[in-house]
């Protein structure tokens, strides 16, 4: 059994304070805003982000541009590390749009082996049905989200609010574009509002907006990872989120 089957009451990891400071950021949530890839699933469950990173690193050093990348960049294992890499270096190439073509292809052929993540199907439906409404703001594409979504039955909880990476990778989290269209969008006040993410770019995307945010950590290397960023609070389970939307 993982951690989050094993939860059974409705705490947060972390400190004390923790329980009343989610009940809070769940209180005063009228919009809800959710990364996609961490939160909502595990888009790479079955399909190694590593390997796709790698691939992208392959097919970039293939047309003779292994030098494009730093060694830190060709060992990250993070495929948005190579593409942002590249747009660094050529801004609105041709090179950068068929790039992005190819790492949307291997989301695409991912999401028949992602892993929904613990309790969020339920707390997703459970959200819309006490009049919250949700949006997805993402790093992915997404193309890759409505599949997603659309093979869970969950696409009338977030539509039309599906906002994700453009050929414009600058505006990629930490940048809070995606995060502000869909403010925007929705009608949203950023104080009404909560981010839920699983990186430290969510929460700086979350801050630059003005978003509360909720962090959420599947490993422990994750939630340090969050709270070494600034992030306040933390959960290791998606459960206790729900227990509170619920009550």
């Amino acid at each position: 059994m993982t951690s989050e089957t094993k939860r059974t009451d409705p705490v947060t990891a972390g400190t004390e304070t923790e329980p009343n400071e989610l009940r809070n950021l769940i209180k005063g949530a009228r919009v809800v805003l959710w990364d996609f890839d961490g939160p909502v699933c595990r888009l790479f469950a079955g399909h190694s982000a590593e390997r796709v990173a790698n691939d992208l690193a392959s097919w970039l050093e293939g047309r003779g541009l292994r030098g494009l990348l730093t060694e830190t960049e060709r060992e990250s294992l993070d495929p948005h590390v190579v593409l942002r890499a590249l747009d660094r270096r050529h801004p609105g190439s041709d090179l950068v749009a068929e790039l992005e073509e190819r790492l949307t292809h291997e989301e695409l052929r991912a999401t028949a082996s992602a892993m929904p993540t613990p309790y969020a199907d339920p707390l997703i439906r459970t959200w819309t049905a006490v009049g919250s409404r949700l949006a997805i703001a993402t790093n992915n594409s997404p193309r890759v989200v409505r599949e997603y979504l659309t093979s869970r039955g969950l696409v009338p909880c977030f539509a039309p609010h599906i906002y994700g990476r453009t050929q414009e990778l600058n505006h990629l989290k930490p940048d809070p574009h995606c995060v502000n269209r869909a403010l925007n969008a929705m009608g949203a006040a950023p104080s009404a509002s909560l981010m839920i993410g699983d990186t430290p770019s969510d929460l700086f995307a979350a801050r630059a907006a003005g978003v509360p945010f909720l962090g959420y950590a599947r490993t422990e290397r994750k939630g340090k990872l969050l709270r070494d960023a600034g992030a306040t609070v933390v959960v290791d389970s998606l459960k206790p989120v729900l227990w509170q939307v619920r009550h």
